[in-house]
């Protein structure tokens, strides 16, 4: 079947149809990353968004429900160059066509994706529409499509209640951390403890309590957090800041999320709360911008965005380069940053936009990029130590 996605520019793209049967209005943005497409679809934080994957073939490992960041896919739409419906992995459990369908997600294929990143890298990120049917006036449908805005989308994709995941940390007979970087259940450990008692063990409970806010996780944060040996309650969006120093945790985590930040002016509030307790805070991408507005400096939106697994940030302390994952379409605004509130802690080396912030007087210290990334780069997963070494110091 022929399907089309229609840019508020215009521009008409002619491909074929995938995933779910129905026609969706949505931003259009686009990922660079050359695997992790499992992963793309299921970070909470591109709810409102249709996302383009610009390397050119997808689903050729199928789809592992053990690699999902989230429940479900959040994606309102699905773009790629090349769909693969047989797909070649032994831990697969079905193929991304049938992910798509069963999800409801719709989706083309069969378009030049490039051609289609170049422009939204030249003009800036816009809305577009996926449809399969030819009859679309382009004249009724771009005064649509440039209406559309994602709106606020936190409340969409957060918990609706809090619950609790109890520490545990892998040891292997040298003491390093051990095991991979997904949400391992309890059947899980326990049948490695079974097959290998020698090289893991678990300490459950045994360590910090961590109050994450969940503005649209990505499991692998509360996981991170898990296998350092955390208990780690996690809380809805709309939580009250007094909620949540009432528990007396030691430590607070801000996670990722969509949307605009600004749009966020409750949770805002609440975070201010926070901002002035003498909790050590750690703060990831959309948490990393909440914190900075709550603290009073700005953020704007991004001509096209940060989105894949090959991005270089500089730690401005050490001078050291780091390969992150990132996701996000608004950054923190440090031209008019009082340093006097915070200071930049890592920039981004292609484009020199802001990565993160220390705050000053503060046992805060936040990131734009995603250091729990997975599938991605695992060089900066060292800032959950820092993040627990903040805590041990603090007590």
């Amino acid at each position: 079947m022929k399907a089309f996605l229609i840019l508020e520019d215009g521009t008409v793209f002619e491909g074929i149809h995938i995933g779910a049967d129905r026609e969706v209005i949505s931003e259009i943005v686009f990922n660079t990353s050359m695997a992790g497409y499992l992963e793309v679809l299921t970070d909470p934080s591109y709810a409102g968004q249709a996302v383009c994957m610009t390397y050119p073939l997808i689903g050729n490992y199928g789809i592992c429900k053990d690699d999902m960041e989230s429940k479900k896919p959040w994606p309102d739409g699905f773009i790629v160059r090349e769909l693969s419906r047989n797909f070649s992995n032994f831990r697969a459990d079905f193929s991304i066509q049938q992910f798509l369908e069963q999800n409801n997600v719709p989706g083309i294929a069969g378009i030049d994706t490039r051609a289609l990143t170049k422009i939204l890298r030249e003009k800036g990120t816009m809305n577009g529409m996926i449809t399969t049917h030819e009859a679309h006036s382009i004249n009724d449908v771009v005064p649509k499509l440039k209406a559309y805005t994602t709106g606020s989308v936190v409340e969409k994709v957060t918990c609706k209640e809090k619950y609790e995941l109890k520490g545990s940390k892998n040891l292997s007979e040298n003491g390093a951390v051990s095991g991979s970087a997904k949400f391992v259940s309890a059947d899980y450990e326990a049948g490695i403890r079974e097959k290998k008692p020698s090289l893991v063990r678990a300490l459950n409970g045994a360590g910090k309590k961590v109050a994450l806010f969940d503005f649209g996780m990505k499991d692998n944060i509360a996981y991170s957090l898990k296998m350092r040996g955390c208990d780690v309650t996690v809380y809805p969006a709309a939580t009250p800041a007094s909620e949540i120093i009432a528990s007396e945790p030691d430590g607070i985590m801000l996670s990722n999320g969509p949307g605009d930040p600004k749009e966020c002016s409750a949770i805002i509030a609440e975070v201010k709360k926070l901002y002035d307790t003498d909790i050590p805070i750690f703060a990831i991408c959309l948490g990393h911008q909440l914190m900075a507005l709550a603290a009073g400096a700005d953020t704007y939106k991004m001509k096209y965005g940060h989105r894949g697994g090959n991005h270089p940030v500089k730690d401005l302390e050490t001078g050291r380069v780091y390969i992150s994952s990132q996701n996000h379409g608004y950054v923190v605004d440090t031209d008019n940053l009082d340093p006097g509130i915070a200071t930049p802690a890592f920039i981004n080396v292609n484009d020199g936009t802001n990565e993160g912030l220390n705050y000053t007087g503060k046992n805060i210290f936040t990131v734009q990029f995603h250091p729990e990334a997975c599938c991605g780069p695992q060089d900066s997963g060292c800032l959950f130590d820092r993040f627990i070494k903040m805590m041990e110091v603090t007590k």
